[in-house]
């Protein structure tokens, strides 16, 4: 997986996420140093020229405002390593140090979001989310964040409204990802057709993601479309690298509602020989089918 641009991040971590049985893709990675937002850097030129009055603060030199972003971005980045390790309190220790260093680093904000979305804190992850957003209003990385952290709160048309806000952007350049994101909320929604839509476009925009066929399978399996499912679930168990007890299992599903009793117990070999001891390979075992 690719990660997101240099100003934020992606919701979920370096791996997949099983929300209520549909899969959601995403990536956190480190920011890299780049040009840091307006502020004290932009105003400090004529620092040099002009002498502050008595009792005020000096205004810094520009190579001072840059060495305090660079400490900024470095603690940023800490935080970004330690949220993609799961370790959420340490990482809130570096987005809190980065913040000290530069309060107005909306990328901070943005991170610190998702680590309290993480934590089960909601009211400070949105005032995170809304802060990143009245600083850069136009990141559509964060909108990404915050649609998907609104989804978590079932607030789905306002998660709707922020996705298309966020695919609307010109030049973005994650829409396959969003999209995947949003057809993953209609789905934890029961809107299965908009899912399905949603879903489809992201495929068609990124088709070797196995995120997407994965979630795009189980919504056709839901609306009843077996074929159309058999075959993105197959595009995921086909390939060595990508294939999981959960893509198995899915594929079981379909396989046993299509009535194929050989694909069914062939996939169940292949259960039994790859994964045996998942909680899919126990479910088949106990023809747990529709749970």
């Amino acid at each position: 997986m690719t990660g997101p641009s240099v100003r934020g991040w992606r919701v979920a971590a370096l791996s997949m996420l099983l929300v209520a049985g549909i899969w959601l893709a995403g990536c956190v990675s480190s920011p890299a140093a780049s040009t840091s937002p307006g502020g004290a850097a932009g105003s400090a030129s004529n620092s040099s020229e002009s002498s502050p009055s008595t009792g005020s603060t000096p205004t810094p030199t520009a190579a001072e405002a840059n060495a305090t972003d660079r400490r900024a971005r470095v603690r940023l980045e800490l935080a970004a390593l330690y949220f993609s390790r799961g370790q959420n309190n340490t990482a809130l220790d570096e987005v809190k140090l980065a913040l000290a260093a530069n309060p107005d680093l909306p990328e901070a904000h943005s991170l610190r979001g998702l680590i309290h979305a993480s934590l089960g804190e909601p009211v400070v992850a949105e005032q995170a989310f809304r802060r990143s957003l009245e600083l850069s209003p136009r990141d559509g990385d964060t909108m990404h964040n915050y649609a998907w952290f609104l989804c978590q709160q079932r607030r789905y048309d306002e998660a709707e409204a922020t996705f298309l806000a966020a695919t609307a952007l010109p030049n973005y350049g994650e829409v396959q990802r969003t999209l995947l994101a949003r057809g993953v909320c209609f789905a934890r929604a029961g809107r299965w057709a908009e899912a399905e839509r949603a879903l489809s476009r992201s495929y068609e925009l990124d088709p070797a993601n196995p995120f997407t066929a994965y979630n795009l399978s189980d919504v056709l399996l839901r609306r009843g479309e077996l074929e159309r499912a058999r075959f993105y679930v197959r595009r995921i168990n086909q390939v060595p690298e990508t294939v999981t007890a959960q893509s198995l299992w899915l594929a079981a599903r379909i396989e046993r509602r299509m009535g194929n009793m050989d694909g069914l117990q062939e996939i169940g070999r292949q259960l039994r020989e790859r994964f045996p001891q998942s909680p899919e390979t126990l479910q088949f075992e106990r023809g747990r089918f529709e749970d």
